[in-house]
């Protein structure tokens, strides 16, 4: 087996960044840090540990599996599970999120600052059918076009924001504010479940296979040694997110001042452009990321096309899945910017605790071993309390409960009420499993 170099390890780094490093995710650190102004590095803290850490546990924990995390769910929850959490994934970082954000994002920061007031709703009506438009044609050509403007934009989307980062810092926008909201008692925890909105856990145990694939063809073939290098090329991508969403959040602080509390981080980040650099500044920052936002967003369609495609075994065709999923995400981008990001907190608030405990579960797997009642017991927990965050989240609460598990549960009324049920299922599930399970020892005795 082939060692791999410094040089090498660098390039995973590297690539690993340019995968999580998406236009769409830059509008929720500023937004961050305006909202929670003197308190932004605890916020951001939180935010790094689901927005970045935790994808890049997600891409480790598939490395650790070869590359087969469907089977490896499937064997270790219920069969229907994988193909659920997939089905889920694909619909929001494809049509129902995730992509109409990528049109809408675009449009808050490069169009919207050259429109009145009373033309933008046509105006975003306008952009938003081009942009797909040029989705669904590209989605439906595929060809090296995309990945090579994709491969040229990453650098030169980095390069103005670091401009932007020097100039921010050398005549900052104004002074730090005080913390608003949530900000002001838990930035920690509003900053974790900030990070879900970057949707890069999910969108992990998606693209983590195009790691492996790309580790194993420098040599490195061992699933110990795979998970060792992603974690090493991990620190590499963690430290380069750090720094972008870090600075970005610094904007944000600095903005209430001079900017007011917008609306989000798209309107905010395209005034803080504006200041800094003019007209001039907003056009360019309008065509690097309308054209960064469309690679992502044909590859995002294009994934989704495929993927349903494949679980239809042919039944429904590319092109027709093609077709359905830019047209859905035409309509949801016009609802604006803000709508969306409204409409995806309870559903993210939801689902994400399902992924982090299933992903921090087969990070143990050596150690759990064939005790497939702690990853089951643990799962059907989160899901309770999950859901019950999630239906909080969008206004549907039973107060009467809420006062129960706010009493009893530790971290419930900061939006974790799911953590600490997780970690006693799973040690249930382990007891269970150790003692009395006797189809788990049976399974045991067939794997050795």
């Amino acid at each position: 087996m082939k060692r791999m170099s410094k040089g090498e390890i660098l390039t995973v780094g590297l690539m690993m960044f340019s995968i999580f490093f998406g236009a769409g995710n830059l509008i929720f650190p500023p937004a961050l840090g305006q909202a929670a102004g003197s308190n932004s590095i605890i916020a951001m803290m939180g935010f790094l540990v689901t927005g970045v850490g935790l994808p890049l546990l997600g891409i480790t924990a598939i490395a650790m599996q070869g590359g087969k995390y469907v089977e490896f769910m499937n064997r270790k929850t219920y069969p229907w599970l994988a193909t659920a959490l997939l089905v889920i994934l694909y619909l929001t970082i494809g049509p129902v999120f995730a992509v109409p954000r990528t049109g809408a994002v675009s449009f808050e920061i490069g169009i919207r600052p050259f429109l009145a007031a009373e033309n933008l709703t046509l105006g975003q009506f306008i952009y938003t059918l081009f942009f797909f438009g040029a989705t669904y044609y590209l989605a439906m050509t595929p060809n090296k076009l995309i990945d090579r403007v994709g491969k040229m934009l990453t650098p030169a989307l980095l390069a103005f924001l670091v401009i932007l980062f020097v100039k921010s810092f050398v005549t900052p926008l104004g002074e730090v504010l005080d913390a608003t909201g949530a900000y002001i008692t838990a930035p920690f925890s509003q900053g974790f479940q900030d990070g879900y909105q970057t949707m890069d856990l999910l969108a992990s145990l998606s693209i983590g296979t195009i790691v492996v694939n790309a580790i194993r063809m420098r040599g490195t073939t061992d699933n110990k040694s795979v998970s060792k290098i992603c974690i090493i090329s991990g620190f590499i991508t963690v430290a380069l997110m750090t720094l972008v969403y870090g600075s970005l959040a610094y904007i944000g602080a600095t903005s209430a001042g001079v900017l007011g509390h917008v609306e989000n981080g798209g309107q905010l980040l395209a005034g803080a452009v504006s200041i800094f650099f003019g007209p001039a500044g907003n056009l360019l920052v309008a065509f690097i990321i309308a054209l960064a936002c469309l690679t992502t967003s044909c590859g995002m369609i294009s994934g989704m096309a495929w993927y349903f495609n494949k679980l239809s075994n042919n039944r429904v065709s590319y092109a027709r899945l093609v077709q359905a999923g830019t047209l859905f995400s035409f309509v949801a981008s016009n609802i604006g910017l803000t709508q969306i990001i409204a409409l995806s907190v309870p559903f993210l608030v939801a689902i994400y605790p399902l992924v982090i405990v299933f992903v921090v579960l087969s990070l143990f797997d050596g150690f759990i071993g064939w005790r497939y009642s702690v990853y089951r017991l643990a799962i059907n927990v989160t899901l309770v309390f999950a859901v019950l965050d999630g239906l909080a989240a969008a206004g549907i609460k039973f107060p009467a409960l809420t006062e129960f598990l706010t009493a009893y549960v530790p971290f419930y009324d900061i939006g974790m009420g799911w953590f600490v049920p997780a970690v006693v299922a799973a040690a249930v599930g382990w007891v269970y499993s150790s003692f009395w399970d006797a189809r788990d020892s049976e399974v045991l005795t067939t794997e050795q």
